[in-house]
């Protein structure tokens, strides 16, 4: 997370829900952060992204000159942050300032030089590498530059992540990066189909969902920061840098919509070996490996993003039942499979078993989709979407051997005819949805969603 002002605030490596080396945004400068900025307060500071990729540009303005800021992180197995200071106009004096704290700003490390003139840092089992031209001098556990560059000067410096124990990640150049950088992410968004004028506010929408993929296991995550405060001063701070079922569905759909089928298929080879085993079992969000266990706890020593605590990592959500989340996940299910993604085996195994559950589970109550922390309600049943009559069930001829009447609600002016698979002894069961809100209205139920959904993954 790269600030107006040049800094770094917030980066977790190697992966999404690792712990943070750069922790001020949720405390202090002293809990770790990357600034580059010029020594004197700029008159003018600007941002932007370089058209169709992820390589950010801050641009200062000051009195003697102006100089632009680049940043971005290499794609593809390595770990790194390239920073490029390049001079446009003038003279233009700055301040460099690594402090970095290991486990989420609690943890200052063992600085020394490599024989190659690099900085290494060194704490447990992480080791962070500074490679720069600058010249660089140790200040009160910190690492402090004062570059100066002049119109045509650039100042590269790359900081490489890898394991203590192991040789220093090898040097890369910085130059070469960033044309293989920008090269990736334009190859990548410019697939985009044409949308008429909205096509580059479409592209930057994708390429945002894309950096929010965890490329080893095809996981991706609601957020990648955790604990900023749905109000500032309120508790309701959460962790998101985790894979939601419904979240990531979405996402998978927007991704499909616009014929991005390797993220969909990457996706749904992440699903599937994430809910493994028994429906009963299948959690709400995962881990991007498809760990299961995100224990959550609070860190005392952040006093939280504006002074708004608590901070806290992992996610307690995991323990709660939303049975909604399976028909989502059957709907991304069906449109892989209607994009040309073939089912696997393992997909076919799982719809019966999966309808199954939801035949015997679909009246229990659970915490519904905003995870309301407290007692299981009827939420997911009897909690409805207002203006949701557009969503209409796909319906098949004739019920092949029986059907069964399930009603919800008591008084309704309209009735909503379901159909819906039986798996215990595949037949088509017939499901009529009655819910009316308080002002007489008719609403449609999650229920309605589920079998809606499950039946496509069936006829798919």
């Amino acid at each position: 997370m790269v600030g107006r002002n040049g800094s770094i605030d917030w980066l977790c490596w190697p992966r999404f829900d690792s712990p943070a080396c750069f922790a001020a945004l949720l405390g202090e400068p002293e809990n770790g952060r990357w600034l580059i900025a010029p020594k004197d307060e700029p008159i003018e500071t600007s941002w932007r992204y370089r058209s169709g990729t992820l390589v950010l540009e801050t641009e200062f303005r000051t009195k003697e000159g102006s100089a632009t800021l680049v940043d971005f992180m290499t794609p593809g197995d390595r770990a790194d942050v390239v920073r490029m200071l390049i001079g446009r106009q003038g003279r233009v004096e700055c301040r460099s300032e690594l402090v970095i704290r290991f486990s989420y700003g609690a943890t200052a490390p063992w600085v020394n030089r490599l024989d190659d003139g690099s900085i290494s840092a060194i704490a447990g089992p992480e080791r962070l590498v500074l490679r720069t031209a600058a010249a660089l001098h140790d200040e009160d556990l910190k690492t402090i530059g004062e570059p100066t560059v002049e119109a045509g000067q650039s100042i590269p410096f790359i900081l490489s992540y890898g394991s203590s124990f192991r040789d220093p990640p090898p040097a890369i150049d910085a130059f070469d990066a960033l044309k293989r950088t920008e090269a990736f992410w334009r190859g990548w968004s410019d697939r985009c189909p044409e949308v008429g004028p909205w096509t580059e506010l479409v592209k930057r929408s994708l390429i945002t969902l894309k950096a929010l993929t965890f490329a080893p296991t095809g996981g991706i995550i609601a957020a990648p920061t955790t604990s900023l405060p749905e109000l500032i001063g309120g508790v309701r701070n959460w962790d998101y840098r985790f894979c939601w079922l419904r979240d990531a569905t979405f996402t998978l759909l927007a991704l499909m919509h616009l014929g991005y089928y390797d993220e969909a298929q990457a996706w749904r080879d992440w699903l599937l070996r994430t809910i493994a085993g028994s429906p009963e079992q299948v959690q709400i969000v995962y881990g991007v490996g498809g760990e299961r266990w995100l224990q959550e706890l609070t860190l005392p020593w952040l006093a939280g993003y504006e002074r708004s605590p608590p901070v806290r990592v992992g996610n307690a959500a995991y323990q709660q039942l939303q049975l909604d989340v399976l028909g989502e996940v059957a709907d991304a299910m069906f449109h892989a499979a209607k994009g040309g993604i073939s089912l696997t085996e393992r997909g076919r195994a799982l719809q019966p078993v999966m309808l199954s559950y939801l035949a015997s589970a679909w009246r229990e109550p659970d915490q519904g989709i905003w995870e309301v922390r407290g007692e299981r309600q009827h939420s997911s049943i009897r909690r409805s979407w207002p203006g949701s009559r557009s969503i209409v069930p796909r319906t098949i001829s004739q019920p092949r051997e029986r059907s069964k009447h399930l009603e919800v609600g008591e008084r309704s002016p309209t009735r909503f005819t379901r159909t819906c698979a039986n798996a215990a002894s595949t037949t088509i069961s017939k499901v009529s949805c009655r819910l009316v809100a308080r002002n007489g209205s008719t609403l449609v139920c999650c229920l309605c969603r589920w079998w809606a959904f499950c039946l496509q993954l069936i006829r798919a």
